[in-house]
């Protein structure tokens, strides 16, 4: 069953290019085990009708926008701008799957109202903006002063029917690199209100061989999945194309399968420069071929 919704997901990506998408796309949405969004990061300089129309030609179900700061849409434009992106993406049976936003903080005076204009639209989840360590500090101390908040926005995404995601992303400063720390932070939290956005590329940078073991440990409070790849340059990682790099994407997506994932899967393109609007035509080839590579995965 699987594998026949996934064939006829790659059919109707290669009838995109001669057929009209609306009807198609609507079906094969439905189709879809996952709900697989892109991030937009790449292609911010388009408007919202150009935004929907190249995602829908591609085949995705959503994307994951950035409504943050230096965004597509900044957080004092959400009220205004928010309803409008969404409405071009409704025209093309897309959804703001995820939204990438500048929240951490329950009591910052613009995330209430971002997070019920979000939920009033429909949007589920939103990722949340990094926590940083201070290196001087002992982690833990860190860590459990952190908690209290993480509990008030827990409580504020359950009165508004949302979740907010936190992405593992690797580096020497970022809460929530080595992945364990996250399960010390969310700890008592329900997955509905505050989960991981599980990110392989970034685990695998951080964890070497030993990925699948944090995988496994955080797998419970997995809400959305982000795939990405990348190569070691001159002890810096720097991404590629997906399935072209370090990042061992056969064995993650059977394990993902094995353990009965049926969340979002976000594709995120990121080894083209993002702020140069005359690459745009060239992200949307790499994110149709990182798609295509996905979907292989994803039907192992």
């Amino acid at each position: 069953m699987i594998e026949t919704r996934l064939q006829r997901r790659q059919f109707l990506l290669a009838a995109a290019s001669t057929l009209a998408a609306g009807s198609l796309f609507a079906d094969e949405n439905k189709a879809n085990n996952h709900k697989i969004c892109v991030f937009t990061k790449p292609l911010q300089s388009l408007s919202y009708d150009e935004l929907a129309d190249r995602i829908a030609e591609m085949g995705f179900d959503g994307i994951e926008a950035t409504i943050r700061d230096s965004g597509h849409i900044e957080p004092k434009a959400v009220p205004d701008e928010l309803p409008k992106m969404v409405e071009a993406l409704k025209k093309r049976k897309l959804e703001v799957t995820v939204m990438t936003s500048s929240i951490n903080d329950p009591n910052h005076a613009l995330t209430a109202k971002q997070l019920q204009v979000a939920a009033s639209l429909g949007i589920k989840r939103y990722r949340m903006k990094y926590l940083r360590y201070n290196r001087d500090r002992p982690v833990f101390y860190q860590l459990k002063e952190w908690r209290p908040q993480m509990r008030d926005l827990a409580a504020m995404n359950k009165s508004l029917g949302m979740t907010a995601i936190y992405q593992n992303h690797a580096g020497r400063d970022f809460v929530g690199a080595p992945l364990w720390d996250l399960l010390y932070l969310l700890e008592g939290i329900p997955k509905e209100q505050v989960g991981i956005a599980y990110d392989i590329r970034h685990a695998t940078v951080e964890g070497g061989n030993s990925w699948p073991v944090t995988f496994n440990a955080v797998r419970p409070k997995i809400d959305t999945v982000y795939v990405k790849d990348f190569n070691w340059v001159d002890r810096k990682p720097k991404n590629v194309p997906l399935g072209k790099g370090q990042v061992n994407v056969p064995e993650f997506f059977k394990l993902l399968a094995a353990s009965k994932f049926s969340g979002p899967i976000s594709l995120h393109e990121e080894y083209l420069d993002h702020r140069k609007p005359e690459l745009v035509p060239d992200h949307l080839k790499a994110m149709k071929r990182d798609f295509a590579t996905l979907l292989d995965l994803i039907r192992g």
